[in-house]
Protein backbone atom coordinates (compact mmCIF):
# COMPACT_ATOMS: atom_id res chain seq x y z
CA UNK A 1 0.00 0.00 0.00
CA UNK A 2 1.36 3.43 -0.89
CA UNK A 3 2.01 6.04 1.79
CA UNK A 4 0.92 9.67 2.11
CA UNK A 5 2.35 12.40 4.34
CA UNK A 6 -0.55 14.65 5.33
CA UNK A 7 0.82 18.21 5.44
CA UNK A 8 -0.93 20.79 7.65
CA UNK A 9 -2.98 22.50 4.91
CA UNK A 10 -5.02 19.31 4.49
CA UNK A 11 -6.63 19.22 7.97
CA UNK A 12 -6.96 23.01 7.76
CA UNK A 13 -9.12 22.82 4.63
CA UNK A 14 -10.86 19.69 5.88
CA UNK A 15 -12.35 21.24 9.02
CA UNK A 16 -12.51 24.95 8.17
CA UNK A 17 -15.89 26.67 8.15
CA UNK A 18 -17.44 26.58 4.69
CA UNK A 19 -16.03 29.31 2.49
CA UNK A 20 -17.85 30.55 -0.61
CA UNK A 21 -14.81 32.31 -2.06
CA UNK A 22 -12.67 30.60 -4.64
CA UNK A 23 -10.29 28.86 -4.62
CA UNK A 24 -10.96 28.04 -0.96
CA UNK A 25 -14.48 26.68 -1.58
CA UNK A 26 -13.24 24.23 -4.22
CA UNK A 27 -10.25 23.20 -2.11
CA UNK A 28 -12.50 22.49 0.86
CA UNK A 29 -14.82 20.33 -1.25
CA UNK A 30 -11.98 18.44 -2.94
CA UNK A 31 -10.24 17.88 0.40
CA UNK A 32 -13.43 16.56 1.99
CA UNK A 33 -14.11 14.30 -0.99
CA UNK A 34 -10.54 12.95 -0.91
CA UNK A 35 -10.71 12.39 2.85
CA UNK A 36 -14.00 10.46 2.60
CA UNK A 37 -13.38 8.54 -0.63
CA UNK A 38 -9.64 8.12 -1.18
CA UNK A 39 -7.69 8.07 2.08
CA UNK A 40 -8.47 4.43 2.82
CA UNK A 41 -6.35 3.47 -0.20
CA UNK A 42 -3.18 4.77 1.51
CA UNK A 43 -1.11 4.50 4.65
CA UNK A 44 -1.36 7.99 6.12
CA UNK A 45 1.39 9.64 8.13
CA UNK A 46 1.97 12.95 9.81
CA UNK A 47 4.68 14.45 12.01
CA UNK A 48 5.33 16.57 15.04
CA UNK A 49 5.77 19.47 12.57
CA UNK A 50 2.19 19.06 11.34
CA UNK A 51 0.88 18.80 14.88
CA UNK A 52 2.75 21.99 15.83
CA UNK A 53 1.29 23.92 12.88
CA UNK A 54 -2.30 22.76 13.26
CA UNK A 55 -2.20 23.48 17.01
CA UNK A 56 -1.80 27.21 16.36
CA UNK A 57 -4.53 29.80 16.18
CA UNK A 58 -8.07 29.72 17.47
CA UNK A 59 -8.30 26.92 20.08
CA UNK A 60 -11.64 25.60 18.77
CA UNK A 61 -10.35 25.40 15.20
CA UNK A 62 -7.06 23.90 16.37
CA UNK A 63 -8.92 21.19 18.26
CA UNK A 64 -10.97 20.35 15.14
CA UNK A 65 -7.78 20.03 13.10
CA UNK A 66 -6.14 17.88 15.76
CA UNK A 67 -9.26 15.68 16.00
CA UNK A 68 -9.21 15.17 12.22
CA UNK A 69 -5.62 13.93 12.48
CA UNK A 70 -6.25 11.67 15.50
CA UNK A 71 -5.07 8.15 14.86
CA UNK A 72 -2.70 9.08 12.03
CA UNK A 73 0.78 7.93 13.05
CA UNK A 74 3.54 10.51 13.38
CA UNK A 75 6.84 9.78 11.70
CA UNK A 76 9.88 9.68 13.95
CA UNK A 77 11.99 12.83 14.23
CA UNK A 78 15.37 11.38 13.22
CA UNK A 79 18.78 13.13 13.32
CA UNK A 80 18.78 13.46 9.50
CA UNK A 81 15.65 15.59 9.32
CA UNK A 82 16.94 18.93 10.62
CA UNK A 83 20.08 19.14 8.44
CA UNK A 84 18.11 18.02 5.39
CA UNK A 85 15.39 20.60 6.12
CA UNK A 86 18.06 23.31 6.38
CA UNK A 87 19.60 22.22 3.06
CA UNK A 88 16.17 22.22 1.39
CA UNK A 89 15.42 25.66 2.82
CA UNK A 90 18.49 27.03 1.05
CA UNK A 91 18.13 24.97 -2.12
CA UNK A 92 14.47 25.86 -2.70
CA UNK A 93 14.89 29.43 -1.42
CA UNK A 94 12.07 28.97 1.07
CA UNK A 95 11.84 31.99 3.37
CA UNK A 96 12.69 31.30 7.00
CA UNK A 97 9.14 32.35 7.91
CA UNK A 98 8.01 29.21 6.02
CA UNK A 99 10.79 26.92 7.26
CA UNK A 100 8.27 24.28 8.33
CA UNK A 101 7.63 23.57 4.62
CA UNK A 102 11.21 22.31 4.28
CA UNK A 103 10.70 20.24 7.43
CA UNK A 104 7.64 18.54 5.93
CA UNK A 105 9.69 17.71 2.85
CA UNK A 106 12.51 16.34 4.98
CA UNK A 107 10.14 14.05 6.89
CA UNK A 108 8.71 12.68 3.63
CA UNK A 109 12.16 12.18 2.11
CA UNK A 110 13.84 10.56 5.13
CA UNK A 111 10.92 8.21 5.75
CA UNK A 112 10.52 7.43 2.05
CA UNK A 113 6.86 8.40 1.92
CA UNK A 114 5.37 8.03 -1.57
CA UNK A 115 3.28 11.22 -1.62
CA UNK A 116 3.30 14.53 0.25
CA UNK A 117 -0.29 15.81 0.18
CA UNK A 118 -0.67 19.58 0.42
CA UNK A 119 -2.46 22.68 -0.81
CA UNK A 120 0.73 24.72 -0.41
CA UNK A 121 1.39 25.49 -4.07
CA UNK A 122 3.98 28.17 -3.32
CA UNK A 123 6.68 26.16 -1.51
CA UNK A 124 5.64 22.55 -1.97
CA UNK A 125 3.27 21.60 -4.83
CA UNK A 126 5.12 23.88 -7.22
CA UNK A 127 6.41 22.38 -10.47
CA UNK A 128 9.56 24.51 -10.65
CA UNK A 129 10.56 23.74 -7.06
CA UNK A 130 9.73 20.07 -7.55
CA UNK A 131 12.05 19.87 -10.55
CA UNK A 132 14.88 21.29 -8.42
CA UNK A 133 14.00 18.92 -5.58
CA UNK A 134 13.89 15.91 -7.91
CA UNK A 135 17.34 16.75 -9.30
CA UNK A 136 18.73 17.27 -5.78
CA UNK A 137 17.34 13.94 -4.58
CA UNK A 138 18.63 12.12 -7.67
CA UNK A 139 22.10 13.63 -7.25
CA UNK A 140 22.24 12.66 -3.56
CA UNK A 141 20.60 9.28 -4.23
CA UNK A 142 17.81 9.92 -1.75
CA UNK A 143 14.08 9.36 -2.02
CA UNK A 144 11.95 11.99 -3.76
CA UNK A 145 8.25 11.99 -2.84
CA UNK A 146 5.53 13.00 -5.27
CA UNK A 147 4.20 16.32 -3.99
CA UNK A 148 0.57 16.81 -4.92
CA UNK A 149 -2.81 18.22 -4.02
CA UNK A 150 -5.81 16.03 -3.14
CA UNK A 151 -7.21 16.86 -6.57
CA UNK A 152 -4.33 15.07 -8.28
CA UNK A 153 -4.27 12.09 -5.89
CA UNK A 154 -7.67 10.71 -6.84
CA UNK A 155 -7.87 7.27 -8.39
CA UNK A 156 -8.73 7.50 -12.08
CA UNK A 157 -12.21 6.27 -12.97
CA UNK A 158 -11.69 3.84 -15.84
Amino acid sequence: MESVYIESTIPSYLVARANRREPDASRQKITGDWWRQERERYLLYSSIAVRAEISRGDPTSANRRLDAMAGIPELELTPEIEPLANALLRLLKIPTSSAMDATHLAFAIVHRVDYLLTWNCVHLANAQLQKTLFEYCAYHKIHSPVICTPESLIAPKL
